[in-house]
């Protein structure tokens, strides 16, 4: 029984580990938008140019749903590569695009720069997430109906949970809020890492107890 409510709450995790770092980055809008201004406000002072908008909100519009539509559909090739390979990779991958993007909270860097390194590093995390998503569906259907509406439901967390950091965090006006922000969805991606690896010995174990009680069971019967 203990077992099939670890697997619960980790199938639950899982739900919001597939999300929540986009949406972490997502509703961070207001930090990239102040920085590229103030960066590009900083530049035309020096050189007496217009200002330049970058529209940044198209861009991440455009460079998040294209390669989550293209990968998510390229998800049905990839079933060659091992689920379990899939899964770690994807996880890794946006942990370390998530390190890149706190620690350049910390590092000046020209408007032109910054705009192409975030334009990147959406179009890499939006690939992974894809992959991800698309190999952790597979993996809840394996398991019983109920499991799938928890995995929904961490998902959906995932954007009440990012919202709620936004607001406890004045990315705008503090570097060290901004750091503490980006570095919550690295912590997260770990430990959602971490549920995964943790997740096929939890079900071994819940298989073996049941096939041991079921055993112990017919022994005892008074049919036999």
């Amino acid at each position: 029984r203990t077992c099939q409510h670890a697997v619960a709450i980790i199938i639950f995790v899982l739900g919001l580990g597939t999300l929540l770092p986009w949406n972490f980055f997502m509703t961070a809008s207001q930090y990239f938008n102040g920085r590229l201004t103030a960066s590009t406000n900083s530049s035309n002072k020096t050189s007496g140019g217009p200002t330049k908008d970058y529209n940044y909100d198209s861009w991440m519009a455009l460079l998040s749903q294209l390669p989550l539509l293209l990968f998510t559909l390229l998800n049905s090739f990839l079933y060659q590569v091992r689920e379990r390979l899939r899964v770690a990779f994807s996880l890794i991958a946006i942990f370390l695009l998530f390190s890149i993007t706190a620690v350049l909270v910390q590092v000046h860097m020209e408007p032109d720069t910054f705009f192409s390194v975030t334009m990147a590093t959406i179009w890499f995390i939006n690939m992974f997430s894809a992959v991800l998503q698309g190999s952790l569906f597979g993996v809840v259907g394996l398991f019983p109906p109920r499991y799938s509406t928890l995995f929904m439901s961490g998902q959906g967390l995932a954007g009440i949970f990012a919202a709620l950091a936004m607001l406890f965090s004045i990315l705008k006006s503090n570097t060290t809020e901004a750091l503490g922000y980006f570095i919550t969805p690295c912590v997260a991606t770990l430990g959602t890492l971490l549920c995964y690896l943790l997740l096929p010995h939890l079900v071994s174990r819940h298989t073996t107890h049941t096939h041991a009680h079921t055993h112990t069971t017919m022994n005892h019967s008074p049919l036999l």
